[in-house]
C-alpha cells in the first residue's frame, strides 16, 4: 500500500520527478551565479579584478550609504603648502601702484601689508654635453700606439652621464614610462635624440647600480620579527609569472618568480623562519605555515568577504550561518573599536571572548551545503591564525599592508605588460624594492636612484636601505 497522501499515478510520479530534478538544478544554477558574481566584496579577488564594478544588490547595505562629495571631507585637516622661505627665492618682484584703479585718486602705503604670490617655474633645460679626448701616443720601444685611460665614472657611464641615467631610470621605474615616451621627452624637451638601444643600456647600468641595495636587503629579510606578504601575477614573454612582495616595518622587497609556491617562500626566508607572516589564506602559506615554526596571522578583511559570499548563496541556511558568523566578527571589532574606552585587562578578555564567539559561530550549526562546510573546516584547521593578533598587539589582524605596497605594481603592469628576459625581470624588482622602501622611510627615490649611479660609476658600494635600527 502507497504512502498515505502520495499519487499512484504513473503520470503524476514523473512530473514530481522532474519538478524535483529541476529545483536540484535551478538551486544549482543560483550557487554557479552567486559564484559567477564574485568580487572583491564577496571574496579574496584583489580589486584591480573587477573590470567592471557590478551594480549594488537592492537592500545592500552599502547602497544604502550616502556618496560622498567630491574633495575634502568633514573632519579632514586642511592641507595648505607652505610658502618658500626667503632663502629660497631666486628673485622678488614688487608691482606698485600710482593711483587707486577705481577713481584715480592718490594712495600712500598701507603699512607694510601686501598682496603676495610666489610662482614656481622651470627653466630651459640645458643640455650638457662633454667630449673627452685622449691624445694617441706612439712608444718607441714597444713600436705600439697608447692612450691615456678614461675616469672610470666617464668609462663605465659611456654616452649617457649620470644625471641623465638617473632621470631615464627615474622615469622608466618610477613614472611607467615606456622606451618610446622616454625618447619623446628627451627630444622634445631636452632636444636630444637617443636610441631605444641606448636607453636600454643606461636602464640595465641603473640596476646594476641598486643590485648591492637590493642583495643587501634580501639578507636581512629572514630575520625580520613580522612580515606582510602577498603575490599577484607578472607576464614575461607571454608566460604567467608571480610578483611576490615581502613588506617589513621598514622596508618592502619584490621578487619575480615561476612559481606560486611554498619553494618560494623557503628560497626567501629559509626553513628555519620562526616570525610572524600576514598573508591571505591561500596555500602557499598553509605549505610554508607546515614546513616552518612560523606563526600566520591569516587576513581578516579576507575572511570577512568570504563570510560575506555566504549571505548572497540561494539557500537560507547557508545565508543565516553567514549572517551569524558576519555579526559575530562585527562584535569583535566593536571590541576592538572601544579599546580605549577599556582598561587593558578588560579590552584582552573581551577580545579573547569575541574571538571565541567566532570559532563557535564558525563550527556550529553548520548547513550541509559545500560553501558552509568548506568555511567550518577553514575555522576547524586553522581558526586561530585569524586571531594571532589577540595574542600579539605588534601584529596587523588584516594584510593591507602588503596589499598597498603591491598596488604600484598592478598599475605598472597594466602599464608596460610585463618584462621580456632576466634582466627586465631583476630591473623590476630592484626598482621596486627601493620604490617601496624609499616611501615607507621618507626618502627620495630620485636623490637615492642618483646617488646609487654615483657610487657605482665610481667602484663605491651601493648605498644602503637597511634601517637603523639593523644596524644596532
Amino acid at each position: 500500500m502507497g504512502r498515505p497522501g502520495a499519487s499512484t499515478c504513473p503520470q503524476c510520479q514523473v512530473l514530481a520527478a522532474e519538478l524535483a530534478s529541476s529545483k536540484a538544478e535551478v538551486a544549482k544554477l543560483r550557487e554557479e551565479l552567486a559564484a559567477a558574481r564574485k568580487n572583491s566584496t564577496t571574496s579574496s579577488k584583489p580589486p584591480s579584478s573587477d573590470i567592471v564594478k557590478p551594480p549594488s544588490l537592492v537592500g545592500d547595505e552599502e547602497s544604502e550609504e550616502p556618496k560622498r562629495k567630491i574633495g575634502g571631507q568633514p573632519g579632514h585637516p586642511k592641507h595648505d603648502r607652505q610658502p618658500f622661505s626667503p632663502e629660497e627665492i631666486t628673485s622678488f618682484h614688487t608691482h606698485p601702484l600710482d593711483s587707486c584703479p577705481r577713481c584715480g585718486g592718490g594712495l600712500r602705503r598701507n603699512g607694510d601689508l601686501a598682496r603676495v604670490m610666489q610662482q614656481i617655474d622651470v627653466p630651459e633645460i640645458p643640455l650638457k654635453v662633454e667630449q673627452h679626448t685622449c691624445p694617441e701616443y706612439w712608444c718607441e720601444h714597444c713600436q705600439k700606439s697608447c692612450w691615456a685611460s678614461l675616469p672610470l665614472p666617464t668609462e663605465r657611464a659611456g654616452l649617457i652621464g649620470p644625471n641623465l641615467m638617473t632621470l631615464i631610470g627615474f622615469m622608466k621605474g618610477h613614472c611607467h614610462a615606456s622606451y618610446s615616451t622616454i625618447r619623446t621627452f628627451l627630444r622634445d624637451v631636452v632636444r636630444v635624440e637617443v636610441a631605444r638601444s641606448t636607453l636600454d643600456k643606461a636602464v640595465k647600468k641603473v640596476s646594476a647600480a641598486l643590485e648591492g641595495t637590493y642583495e643587501e636587503l634580501a639578507e636581512v629579510l629572514p630575520y625580520e620579527a613580522v612580515l606582510n606578504i602577498d603575490e599577484t601575477g607578472h607576464k614575461d614573454n607571454g608566460k604567467l609569472w608571480w610578483t611576490w612582495c615581502l613588506r617589513a616595518d621598514l622596508y618592502t622587497i619584490f621578487k619575480i618568480d615561476a612559481q606560486r609556491s611554498a619553494d618560494v617562500l623557503l628560497d626567501l626566508l629559509g626553513s628555519d623562519f620562526d616570525g610572524v607572516i600576514g598573508c591571505d589564506y591561500f596555500s602557499a602559506y598553509r605549505r610554508f605555515m607546515k614546513l616552518t615554526d612560523v606563526t600566520i596571522q591569516f587576513c581578516l578583511a579576507h575572511l570577512i568577504r568570504d563570510v560575506k559570499f555566504l549571505t548572497t548563496l540561494p539557500g537560507a541556511d547557508e545565508r543565516r550561518y553567514g549572517e551569524r558568523l558576519r555579526e559575530a566578527i562585527r562584535n569583535l571589532f566593536g571590541v576592538i573599536h572601544r579599546r580605549e574606552k577599556m582598561s587593558a585587562g578588560a579590552f584582552a578578555n573581551e577580545l579573547q571572548a569575541a574571538r571565541d564567539w567566532v570559532l563557535h559561530c564558525g563550527m556550529s550549526d553548520v548547513p550541509p551545503t559545500r560553501a558552509a562546510q568548506n568555511m567550518a573546516k577553514r575555522f576547524r584547521e586553522h581558526g586561530k591564525a585569524y586571531f594571532t593578533f589577540v595574542t600579539m598587539p605588534e601584529v596587523e589582524p588584516t594584510n593591507n599592508l602588503a596589499e598597498q605596497a603591491i598596488r604600484f605594481v598592478v598599475i605598472d603592469r597594466h602599464i608596460t605588460h610585463g618584462t621580456r628576459s632576466e634582466a627586465g625581470r631583476r630591473w623590476c624588482e630592484r626598482i621596486w624594492t627601493v620604490i617601496a622602501t624609499c616611501t615607507q622611510q621618507g626618502k627620495s627615490v630620485y636623490k637615492f636612484v642618483s646617488q646609487a649611479v654615483h657610487n657605482w660609476l665610481n667602484g663605491v658600494d651601493a648605498p644602503s636601505l637597511i634601517p637603523e635600527v639593523e644596524l644596532l
